[in-house]
């Protein structure tokens, strides 16, 4: 799925909710959900965060424009395709929400840090965007 797809399939969820919330509340309720999502990721594993936090239909797009499609696959790539050395840190710089309050997005600055065999540490940056969606009062990714 191209990004013009992606983005004019987040608009129309975007326009057709019907019922208005609180905005700010959600917000800082899927910034809340980011902050934990990267704690368990530097607490467990980022195997496991990913997998706490995924939608059961999430995806994800890796390597070479991969898509990882659902919670079980998700999981078995950061397992086998990302060292456990390896730490992973990310904070949003936006967070987007519905109108009605079940969609929201968020994108910011991602950080890769891992120690090499000699010791050297090797660092890569980069942008994240995460596409989140509230069932049962809980926030999954479904976007990654």
């Amino acid at each position: 799925m191209n990004k013009t797809a992606l983005f004019a399939i987040c608009i129309m969820l975007f326009v057709s909710c019907k019922q208005r919330v609180d905005t700010d509340a959600a917000r800082n309720e899927i910034l809340q959900t980011e902050k934990a999502f990267e704690k368990m990721a530097s607490e467990k594993g980022t195997a496991e965060a990913f997998y706490f936090f995924a939608d059961q239909n999430a995806v994800i797009r890796r390597g070479n424009d991969s898509l990882i499609i659902g919670k079980d696959g998700i999981k078995r790539y950061y397992e086998t395709n990302f060292n456990p050395k390896a730490k992973l840190s990310w904070t949003p710089d936006f967070v987007g929400v519905s109108d009605c309050g079940t969609l929201g997005y968020t994108y910011g600055k991602y950080t890769h840090t891992i120690t090499d065999s000699t010791g050297s540490v090797i660092e890569n940056r980069g942008i994240f965007h995460t596409v989140w969606k509230k069932q049962n009062n809980v926030w999954r990714y479904v976007w990654d």
